[in-house]
């Protein structure tokens, strides 16, 4: 019994493991979706459009798989071979332990470099744009490969206020942060720089 249980063990954890990353990636295109430079239901839009595709990719596979049943077969023998490969090696799942969570006088470390990174951008103005700070981030090596609306719930999580409508001269009006929200920092220091959280 026990020749069979690994393999067994290998393609359960593969499976579910190929489930996780398939939601995942799914769920980030459908955000995608969401125009950082619209506000309310206008901004949604795109996600719900990528949802209604998803929606409708699945039910043309569910009819197709309906007209010709053996294309299940098919199907099964991909993600059994996928599961598999994703299955391979020791699985380690460490638990979370609170020495591996950030403590709160690191996640105020990450919090006053990114305000003070921000303030720099501000300078003299009114607020600065996201699209502006993710260039001057993208360009300096960091957020790379994150898009404005995910840029802007990565700020949001981190207590970053940011207005829908900030207007910035010479650069129009669109979703920014706006001065009068962030407390302004009183020695600024030149190297300040964003850091992603873990």
């Amino acid at each position: 019994m026990s020749h069979f249980a690994r393999p067994a063990a290998q393609l359960a954890t593969g499976s579910a493991a190929l489930a996780r990353s398939l939601r995942a990636r799914l769920t980030a295109w459908v955000a995608r979706g969401r125009r950082a430079d619209l506000t309310g239901w206008r901004a949604a839009l795109g996600c719900w459009l990528r949802l209604a595709l998803l929606v409708f990719g699945l039910y043309l596979l569910w009819r197709i798989v309906r007209a010709v049943p053996a294309l299940m077969w098919l199907l099964s023998g991909v993600w059994a071979i996928a599961a598999w490969r994703a299955g391979r090696g020791p699985v380690t799942e460490p638990a979370e332990s609170p020495t591996e969570q950030p403590n709160d006088a690191s996640r105020g470390d990450v919090r006053a470099a990114t305000l003070e990174w921000i303030w720099q951008q501000i300078g003299d103005r009114q607020g600065v744009h996201l699209r502006s700070l993710l260039a001057h981030a993208h360009a300096h090596g960091m957020f790379t490969g994150m898009e404005v609306a995910e840029f802007r719930g990565h700020l949001e999580r981190w207590d970053i206020p940011v207005r829908a409508r900030v207007r910035v001269r010479g650069q129009g009006v669109t979703v920014g942060i706006h001065r009068d929200d962030i407390q302004p920092l009183t020695s600024p220091s030149p190297e300040a720089a964003p850091l992603e959280a873990a």
